[in-house]
């Protein structure tokens, strides 16, 4: 069995059980129904060797939003495609990953950023060693971390911060000096939930 089909099945037998997941930046609150969300996608790139890992990329400083955040490729989904597409494109467009190189296991569970964008991401499996290359204008640097360490519970902290006036909760994993939090962290915590084997 390949590595896309291992993960295909984890996520099948997962859909029917209901895991605790996170839906959004804003989790402390009851979340209502939100109109007006710009629909976005991310490739959850994961590299098939013997110890798999997960691309990441940081974002330059100079960009209006998350400058120098730890991100998945990715972006808002253009009038026309689907999550799935424009996961690609991005991927793409940001690090030179040739969409035809990405064997695709499917999306995983939405999430609703507090900046208002309703993220799908969507899972695919790519050959190790790619020659990625960071777009400079979007991406300062790209890196790959191990998967079964961003997937371990005991590497997901909970921290607490003031913001606009209210606590607000959220996720971060640490690697190899390496700040993975915010919403990307929440992505891989509920990826994380999905794919547990119970």
């Amino acid at each position: 069995m390949t590595l896309a089909d291992k993960l295909r099945t984890r996520l099948e037998r997962s859909r029917g059980r209901g895991p605790l997941l996170i839906e959004g930046d804003m989790r402390d609150a009851v979340l209502e129904p939100v109109s007006g969300l710009t629909p976005a996608a991310v490739l959850v790139a994961i590299t098939d060797r013997a110890e798999p890992g997960v691309i990441l990329t940081r974002r330059t400083e100079t960009l209006r939003r998350h400058a120098g955040q730890v991100a998945f490729p990715g972006g808002r989904i253009d009038p026309g495609e689907d999550a799935i597409a424009a996961a690609l494109r991005e991927a793409e467009e940001e690090i030179a990953l040739p969409r035809d190189r990405v064997e695709l296991v499917g999306p995983a569970d939405r999430y609703v950023t507090v900046t208002g964008f309703q993220v799908t991401p969507v899972i695919g499996v790519v050959p190790p060693d790619l020659p990625l290359i960071p777009s400079a204008a979007e991406v300062a640097d790209w890196f790959e971390a191990p998967l079964a360490f961003v997937l371990d519970p005991a590497n997901h902290l909970e921290r607490e911060v003031d913001w606009q006036g209210r606590r607000r909760r959220y996720y971060e994993i640490l690697w190899n000096e390496r700040r993975i939090w915010g919403a990307t962290a929440a992505m891989i915590v509920n990826l994380a939930r999905r794919l547990r084997d119970d």
